[in-house]
C-alpha cells in the first residue's frame, strides 16, 4: 500500500442512543438497508431472500462463541477476570477444548495488577479450576482441574459470554442464546459474527427454494475485531490474527460460485475467510504451495496481481493443492486488512451490520462500496436504524465493475 489512508476520513457521528444494547425479540424483525444498483432503500430482514442476486451462493461463518470470560476472586476480595483468547498448548482449538486436566491459553487479564503471583481458584460441583500466570511478555495462563470435565465443558459451566465492550453492560442470560448464530457449530470465537444473528432456521431453509445455494466456512473471531484504529494513517494499524478453516468439498463449491453467479458473504468474517482463501490460492499459482502454516499477511493481497478480480482460478488452484497433499480440510490463519483500493477475489455482495466509526470494518465497507458508504450510513442514521452488534442489517450489492469506486 503506497497511498496514505487517513482514518479521520472514515468517521461519522454515532449518537449513544443509536447503539443497540439488546437484541430484538425476533431475530428476523431487524430492519434491512438495501444498497443495490447504486440505489438506497430498506426492507425487513425476514424478506432478505427477495433481494439477493439470482443464483448467488450465500456463505456463512459457522463459528461458535465460547463463554470465554472467567471470573476469579482473590482472598482479599479482588476480582480478576481472565478472558481466554486462543489456545497456546495445545494450540489446536479442538484439542484444547477436549483437554481433561490442563491446558494453556493466551488471555487478557483484567485487574492484572492485583494478580502478581500464585494461583487463582474457582470451586464448582465436582472439582476446582485453578489458573496460574506463566512468566513471559504476554499473558499466558495455565489452567488445571481434576473433575474429568473437558475444558470446553468447564467454560460452558463457569464462563460468561464475552459481549462487546461498547455495550457497556454485564452479559445477561439472553446473551447466551442471542449472541450466537442459529447455525454456529465450531467453538472458538470470543465475538459473534454478528451479521448472522438476524438469520432464523426458517430463513436459511427457504434459500434453496429461492434458487440460492449456501456454504459454510469457519473463522474464529478474536478480540482484536474491537480494536480501534489509533494511528492517523490506517496503514500503520497492526491487524490481528484469526484462525480459519474450510473443507475441500466447500472449496470446490466456492470456486464454482465465483465463476457462476457470485458469492454473497454473511458478515465481514466470512469476507476475511473467503478472500484469504483466494490469497492462499494465489500462492499456489505463484510458487506451487499454499503454505497454510504461514498466516496470510496484512498486505499480502495487495502485492499479488496474478489473477483477475472475481476469478475462480485461485480457489481451484488451492483445491488442487489440497488434493495433491491429501487434505480434506484446510486450516490456516489470516491477518488480511481490506481497505479502499483492494482488488476483490471472491465476494460479489455482503450482508453486514453497521460498524463503528474509524474501524477496520468500516474500511472494509468502503473497499466494497467506495465513498458511497457515507450516504449509506447517513440514510441509516436518518431512518432509525440500530447500530453495531445487536443492531440492524444491510445488504450491499455494488455493481461488479465498480467495486470500491469512489
Amino acid at each position: 500500500m503506497e497511498k496514505a489512508i487517513a482514518i479521520s476520513e472514515f468517521d461519522y457521528p454515532l449518537p449513544d442512543e443509536r447503539i443497540a444494547r439488546f437484541p430484538l425479540a425476533d431475530r428476523a424483525a431487524s430492519k434491512l438497508l438495501l444498497y443495490r444498483g447504486g440505489q438506497i432503500g430498506e426492507g425487513v430482514f425476514r424478506d432478505v431472500a427477495e433481494y439477493l442476486p439470482a443464483g448467488a451462493t450465500v456463505v456463512f461463518n459457522n463459528t461458535r462463541v465460547i463463554r470465554a470470560r472467567l471470573l476469579f476472586h482473590k482472598a482479599t476480595g479482588a476480582r480478576i477476570e481472565i478472558f481466554c483468547l486462543e489456545p497456546h498448548t495445545p494450540a489446536d482449538y479442538e484439542r484444547a477444548f477436549a483437554a481433561t486436566d490442563t491446558c494453556v491459553w493466551h488471555c487478557i487479564v483484567g485487574n492484572s495488577k492485583k494478580w502478581k503471583e500464585g494461583a487463582l481458584t474457582i470451586e464448582y460441583a465436582g472439582g476446582t479450576l485453578s489458573a496460574e500466570r506463566l512468566p513471559g511478555g504476554e499473558d499466558t495462563v495455565r489452567f488445571v482441574w481434576t473433575s474429568g470435565h473437558t475444558f470446553g465443558q468447564l467454560l460452558e459451566l463457569l464462563g460468561r459470554t464475552p459481549i462487546p465492550p461498547y455495550l457497556r453492560r454485564e452479559s445477561e442470560e439472553i446473551d447466551t442464546v442471542r449472541y450466537q448464530t442459529v447455525y454456529s457449530r465450531w467453538e472458538g470465537s470470543v465475538a459473534a459474527p454478528t451479521a448472522g444473528l438476524h438469520f432464523t432456521p426458517e430463513i436459511i431453509a427457504s434459500l434453496p427454494s429461492h434458487g440460492f445455494e449456501t456454504a459454510e466456512v469457519t473463522l474464529h473471531v478474536g478480540a482484536g475485531t474491537f480494536l480501534p484504529v489509533k494511528t492517523a494513517d490506517a496503514r500503520e494499524h497492526r491487524m490481528h490474527t484469526e484462525f480459519f478453516q474450510v473443507d475441500l468439498i466447500t472449496l470446490d463449491r466456492l470456486a464454482s460460485a465465483v465463476q457462476r453467479n457470485g458469492i454473497v458473504a454473511v458478515g465481514t468474517t466470512s469476507v476475511r475467510t473467503l478472500e484469504s482463501l483466494a490469497v492462499l490460492g494465489e500462492r499456489v499459482l505463484s510458487t506451487g504451495a499454499a503454505e497454510p502454516e504461514r498466516a496470510v499477511g496484512q498486505w499480502e493481497a495487495y502485492s499479488n496481481g496474478a489473477t483477475a478480480a472475481n476469478a475462480p482460478e485461485p480457489l481451484r488452484a488451492l483445491a488442487g493443492w489440497m488434493r495433491s497433499e491429501g487434505l480434506e480440510r484446510l486450516q490456516a490463519s489470516t491477518e488480511i486488512m481490506i481497505v479502499p483500493g483492494y482488488r476483490w477475489r471472491t465476494v460479489r455482495g455482503l450482508i453486514t451490520n453497521f460498524h463503528q466509526p474509524q474501524s477496520t470494518l468500516l474500511l472494509l465497507i468502503s473497499a466494497l462500496v467506495g465513498d458511497r458508504w457515507r450516504e449509506i450510513y447517513a440514510y441509516a442514521l436518518e431512518h432509525g436504524f440500530r447500530f453495531l452488534s445487536y443492531g440492524d442489517s444491510s445488504l450491499l450489492l455494488p455493481e461488479r465493475e465498480n467495486f470500491g469506486a469512489d
